[in-house]
């Protein structure tokens, strides 16, 4: 089923009062080590062997929660640069984008943003000085720019990986380097698959609430940490992950905006579930069911990415030469 594009007219009738950035919440621990290691675990057999087995298993594993493990208090600097990568208020972030038209370049459900993170920001800049709405607002968030930043460095690891296998150079570091880039890549497309990573609505319902969805603060935790960790075992979403085919990721920026697209369209789903007593202690067949597949989409989408930027990485590409 095809869904409808969020409007402008939908976000001005539905902005929260408060205008701050969201917190850096994720998938608790299991959740990200899960997205990780069951990406990794069903690559296909022409990625190479060190990434899909053993060590690099267990270092996708545990690269999944890393992110958030940047959040200390003693590191305020470091949290306060990074925090903003793991989420979008999709609902915020249309006002920086332009209307378009179905199949036409980079359009995804009506709207393009632009590619590069300057440029959204300079759009965002430009965006509030026309919506008086979003005055004090902090930062609608840059998950799919970290998501595209990281990808590239994977797809050129991945190249420079080619090239010392083809002189039969020693490939070690190259491959520390490449867990590194795509266990960091994994933390960010595992957010994107959380549908309150992908709105205003991010830890309790805010604004008009006909429907009495939960106003309290815990929604978050309770739904992707404390429900994920009880209830949830990797060998229910390892089956929803074998089942789907590798995909070569042609247009990367299109596929991971419509992935977050999709998300933010669950927002409501999600809160009809908690509302439902889905995420509360064993919850309910279809809030455990929905949970599966939410990770099991983060889980494909990260080994998509990472397939992509292999097959990629042999594209022919012209070498920087330094400024012209």
């Amino acid at each position: 089923m095809k869904l409808a594009p969020i409007t402008r007219a939908f976000v001005a009738s539905t902005l929260i009062a408060v205008f701050t950035t969201q917190p850096a919440f994720a998938w608790g621990r299991d959740g990200h080590m899960m997205v990780n290691r069951l990406a990794a675990q069903y690559l296909p057999a022409d990625v190479p062997y060190f990434l899909r087995n053993g060590n690099g298993l267990d270092t996708m594993e545990w690269m999944g929660p890393e992110p958030d493990r940047w959040k200390g208090r003693n590191e305020p600097e470091l949290n306060a640069a990074q925090s903003a990568d793991h989420f979008l208020d999709y609902e915020y972030a249309i006002f920086a984008a332009k209307p378009c038209a179905e199949g036409t370049v980079d359009c995804v459900a009506g709207y393009k943003f632009p590619r590069k993170r300057y440029d959204f920001l300079r759009d965002i800049a430009a965006a509030q000085a026309t919506h008086p709405e979003l005055k004090y607002l902090d930062t609608p968030g840059f998950n799919p720019w970290q998501v595209e930043e990281v990808w590239q460095r994977l797809k050129t690891d991945f190249r420079e990986y080619r090239h010392a296998v083809a002189a039969s150079q020693n490939t070690a570091p190259i491959q520390n380097a490449i867990l590194f880039d795509a266990g960091w890549l994994g933390h960010y497309v595992g957010d994107g698959s959380q549908p309150l990573h992908m709105t205003i609505q991010y830890n309790g319902w805010t604004g008009p609430n006909p429907n009495g969805y939960s106003t309290s603060h815990d929604v978050h935790a309770k739904f992707e940490a404390i429900y994920v960790t009880a209830n949830i075992k990797s060998t229910d979403v390892a089956t929803l992950v074998a089942a789907s085919t590798p995909t070569d990721i042609t247009n990367e920026w299109v596929q991971y905006m419509t992935y977050l697209h999709d998300s933010n369209m669950l927002v409501e789903k999600t809160y009809q579930l908690e509302k439902a007593g889905a995420f509360t202690n064993a919850g309910t067949p279809e809030g455990k069911a929905f949970v599966q597949a939410r990770l099991a989409a983060g889980a494909i989408e990260l080994r998509d990415l990472i397939y992509s930027a292999w097959l990629h990485s042999a594209d022919p590409v012209e070498e920087y030469k330094g400024p012209q």
